[in-house]
Order: structure tokens, then C-alpha cells, then sequence
């Protein structure tokens, strides 16, 4: 007799998740029952935070969609957070909890782990939230979650199902997985009205968020045949490489590309928000666009926000490219010197480099060439945001934009290694944002992962501080306790070292790269950098 449990496990292989994170707790026991029948890997984190960062993670690095189990009450309220951070980077993010038994469900008598409504307390952190009631709504509420996925602006799923009916009779319940729509295309009109505008541009430019990163090929394509300049946000790094000759990269927040987007006579948006930490890190307001805006996106409300569009196309990004394409006249667009206005731009932002971050990243990418770095709030990342750029999609995220969450980069590098194992992989954080996931060091130690875990150490909340005195505000709970990150390393079963140059750096990540345990690599900011990054010059 197969449990719901049971059939659950069976149905998420045949939707091919390969990797569940959990911690086993007595209200979900019963969803592990069949795990080992199948081909699916579970991964141990130290905290439900940790698991959903961790398949963050390994969404963005690989494109993959693993499952997190959760349990009741406490489980869900830690992993919150990291849905949260998946939901405004448009991360899917498939989360499976227990809950307490059907008729204990809002009876407020103190039952283990119990909440008013779990269920509402998540959905605000979801694309839904479901309590299954039956074993025979499993099927079609996991179609439902792998469809938003494909289909859909994606975002977190949660599953909640109570106690009873996870080890209910499920012996009648099909656990083949259902046919999945394919994402919907552009309408012919609009993409008529689209082709014909950037044919005429005389200074097209071309934008592109975390939304366009299945449309890579496609895209570069578009840009050559247009002869136009291609911005990214940072969920739109390695969209086009940026050896590319038509590659701006930085941020839609820098003066020299923000004045570039208001200035060109047709920009084509695609799979991005125009979000604040995207394009107005600096507060400096609103774009104020003097041509024509075609903006394509898979979520129908999204085109409203921010930004007025001038052609508003709701549809996938590769789905919409690919019909844009087709509608242009076969020979590329000449006289527009996208080529030279990039090289111009990017002389631009190339003035506003630090030298010592820039000199740091330079290390790395030496070092390792194809590395997946994922980046958590501290100061290097501040310089990425707006310099560091990746030569392919999914090799370069972190969590300081959107919703902007600490203590993301350990788990989340954990899982981006877990789903590319052949990569190197580091996680990038400060000493401070590395104390609230610091536990899944043991993580990485028990998969035997060569993770590398740089950690970027001022002795504090360095940028929290700067922004005080810049506004002569008392730096209060900012200085705070450095422990020994080497001897916690050490502990935790990770090789731990202490690299004092850049040479140094390099040759510790080479090193750590081809252990077969994890890394922390800790280095100071005194030896690598005067201060944070002058990032408000980028802005003025």
C-alpha cells in the first residue's frame, strides 16, 4: 500500500527533481518512506534557511527546480526568508511541508509545531500555497506548481500537506507526471509593430534581466542583427558575454548607462523589472526614456510597473526573440554604430573602477576561469553589482539586490556545486552576513563538496557603518565580535586559510579548487582594499 508520501516522492523523479534539501522532523518522517526507491539525493542542511537558499542555489547555477521538505510551524517560518528572496528574483523554488493533522487544522488547542494558518502566513512568499486534503489532489497540484514554473513569471510553490493525509492510502493515485505546457508566445501584431520600430531606430538599445536568461542565443543574435548595445541587470549577466564587442554590461543604476537608456530612440526590455536596485541604486529617480519602449515579459502585470511601454509583449523571452527575429528584414542594420557607442560606454564605466576590487576579481577569474560565484550583501559584491561581468548565464548571482537577504552565499554556493559539480564554485560574504548561515559549513563537509567560501572580513557591518557617518548617525551595532573564521573552519572539518596578497589568493584558489573538502578562504579588507568601493561615483 504506497502512501501519499510515498507516491509524492515517485511523482517529483518523474517531474525530474533530482536533489531534495530537508531536515527530518516527526511531521514529515513519512515523506522520506520511499526516497530511497527512487533516484532522488537528499541533503542534510543545519537550518530550513539554509535549505532554501541552497536550492536557490542550485536553481540559478543549473536551471534545475529541486524540492525542499519542510517541517510544520518553525520550518516553514525559517525558510520564509529564502522564499522571499527566490519569489523577487523570479526563482522557482518547489517547497513540500507537513502540517498538523486535518481536524486539528485552526483548533488553537497547542499541538506540536501548530499555527493559526500556515498556509496564509506563507503565501505572501509564494506563487500559492496549497493544503492538500487528499491524496488524490497530489498530481494535479504538482502539475500545477511545475506549469507555473515553464509557464509563468516563477517564484516559490508551497505544498503543505497535513499529517494524516501524507500516510493515507495513495495506492490509486497516479504518480505519472502530467504533459507540461510550453511557455506562451508572442502575439503577431505586436511583434510586427516591434520588428518594425528597431528596424527604423537609429539608436536602439537593448536591456535584459534574469527574465531573458533561456533567450541567451537568441538575443545575441537580435543585438547583432540591430547593431545595438546590450545592457544587463545583475539576474542578466553572461547573457551576452562580455567579451562581446556589442556587451555594456555594469548596471542600469551607472550615470553612463542610465544616460544611455534615456537617450537611445527604442529600447527592447526583456525579462526585466526596471526595479529600483537595478536602475536607481543611487535614488537619483525615475528613467525618463526619450524614445520608444518595447517590453517583453512572461508576467502580463509586470508590464505595467515601473516604466509606461510603448509595445507591451506578454510572452517568454526566447518565444518573443526568436518571432522579433523572423519579422526583421534578413540583412543586418547598418550605420548605427552599436559597436563604437559600447566601446565608448564601456571606456565610460571602465573610469569608474576601483583598482583594488577590480585587481581582486581579476585574481579569480585568473584562478579559475569558469567559476559560478554567488554573492551575498558585503563589499565586493557592491563592486560586481556594477563591474564584474561573466562570459555565460547562471555564472555569477547574489543576494544584495531585490529582497536583499544576508547570510545567502554559503548555502546557495552549496547548492549551485551540488548541481554543478565539474564548476568551481565560490561563495562570496562578508564576516557579518556569514554568522547567520556559518552552521552549513558541516553541510558542505558531510557531501564532501570542494566548495570555496570566501569571506570578506572588515570586522563588522562595514557598508551599515559608512552609511552612519556619512549621515553623522552614532554607529551603534555595527562594530560587532569577529570570531576566528579559521578555527570554526577547522572545526566544522573545512580546510581554512589566510591569503595575504592577491598572489597569495590566487594560488590558495587554485588549491582549494581541487580539494576534495570545503574551503574558507578568509581575507581581510586591509589587505586587499583602502574601503568599500566608491560606488556613489558610478551615479553621479
Amino acid at each position: 500500500m504506497p502512501t501519499c508520501g510515498e507516491v509524492l516522492v515517485k511523482l517529483l523523479e518523474n517531474y525530474g527533481v533530482d536533489t531534495v534539501f530537508g531536515i527530518p522532523g516527526v511531521h514529515t518522517v513519512e515523506l522520506y518512506r520511499g526516497m530511497e526507491n527512487t533516484s532522488i539525493r537528499h541533503i542534510t542542511p543545519r537550518h530550513e534557511q539554509g535549505a532554501g537558499f541552497m536550492a536557490d542555489g542550485y536553481t540559478r547555477a543549473s536551471g534545475k527546480i529541486p524540492a525542499c521538505f519542510i517541517i510544520t510551524g518553525p520550518g516553514m517560518t525559517n525558510i520564509a526568508t529564502a522564499m522571499g528572496q527566490a519569489m523577487a528574483d523570479s526563482v522557482p523554488m518547489l517547497v513540500i511541508s507537513s502540517v498538523n493533522r486535518t481536524w486539528e487544522l485552526g483548533m488553537g488547542e497547542g499541538r506540536l509545531h501548530e499555527m493559526r494558518n500556515q498556509s496564509n502566513m506563507i503565501s505572501g512568499v509564494a506563487k500559492f500555497s496549497h493544503t492538500l486534503m487528499r491524496p488524490d489532489e497530489l498530481p494535479k497540484v504538482i502539475a500545477r506548481a511545475f506549469n507555473i514554473f515553464n509557464c509563468m513569471r516563477p517564484g516559490p510553490v508551497h505544498i503543505e500537506i497535513p499529517i494524516d493525509v501524507i500516510i493515507e492510502d495513495a495506492a490509486h493515485t497516479n504518480s505519472i507526471a502530467y504533459s507540461i505546457a510550453n511557455a506562451p508566445g508572442a502575439d503577431p501584431k505586436a511583434v510586427s509593430q516591434s520588428a518594425n520600430l528597431l528596424h527604423t531606430a537609429q539608436r536602439p538599445l537593448i536591456v535584459v534581466g534574469g527574465g531573458a536568461i533561456k533567450a541567451a542565443r537568441e538575443i545575441v543574435d537580435l543585438a547583432e542583427k540591430l547593431d545595438a548595445p546590450v545592457m544587463n541587470t545583475v539576474n542578466g549577466k553572461g547573457i551576452i558575454p562580455h567579451t562581446h564587442p556589442l556587451a555594456l554590461g555594469s548596471s542600469g543604476s551607472a550615470e553612463p548607462i542610465r544616460n544611455e537608456i534615456c537617450q537611445s530612440d527604442v529600447v527592447l526590455a526583456i525579462g526585466t523589472e526596471f526595479s529600483e536596485t537595478d536602475y536607481d541604486y543611487f535614488f537619483k529617480g525615475a528613467l525618463n526614456l526619450k524614445g520608444k519602449l518595447i517590453r517583453i515579459d512572461i508576467d502580463a502585470e509586470q508590464l505595467t510597473r515601473n516604466l509606461r511601454s510603448d509595445i507591451a509583449i506578454c510572452s517568454d523571452a526566447g518565444n518573443a526573440v526568436h518571432s522579433i527575429l523572423g519579422a526583421l528584414p534578413s540583412s543586418k542594420s547598418g550605420g548605427r554604430a552599436g559597436n563604437e557607442r559600447t566601446r565608448i560606454i564601456r571606456s565610460q564605466i571602465q573610469e569608474l573602477r576601483d583598482p583594488d576590487y577590480a585587481a581582486f576579481f581579476r585574481t579569480i577569474r585568473s584562478a579559475l576561469p569558469d567559476v559560478i560565484i554567488a554573492g551575498d550583501s558585503t563589499q565586493p559584491t557592491y563592486y560586481a553589482w556594477l563591474q564584474y561581468e561573466t562570459d555565460a548565464p547562471r555564472k555569477y548571482f547574489h543576494s544584495a539586490s531585490g529582497f536583499g537577504t544576508l547570510g545567502y552565499a554559503i548555502p546557495a554556493a552549496i547548492g549551485a556545486k551540488l548541481a554543478m559539480p565539474e564548476l568551481p564554485v565560490i561563495g562570496l560574504i562578508g564576516d557579518g552576513a556569514s554568522q547567520f548561515s556559518i552552521g552549513e559549513l558541516a553541510s558542505a563537509v558531510e557531501a564532501g563538496l570542494p566548495v570555496i567560501f570566501l569571506i570578506w572580513n572588515n570586522t563588522g557591518y562595514g557598508e551599515i557603518k559608512k552609511f552612519m557617518l556619512e549621515g553623522d548617525i552614532p554607529t551603534i551595532g555595527v562594530d560587532i565580535h569577529t570570531p576566528d573564521f579559521q578555527g570554526i573552519a577547522k572545526a566544522f572539518g573545512c580546510h581554512a586559510t589566510n591569503p595575504r596578497t592577491l598572489e597569495q589568493l590566487g594560488i590558495e584558489l587554485i588549491k582549494a579548487n581541487n580539494q576534495q573538502l570545503p574551503t574558507v578562504i578568509e581575507v581581510r579588507q586591509s589587505d586587499f582594499a583602502n574601503g568599500g568601493p566608491n560606488l556613489q561615483s558610478s551615479g553621479n
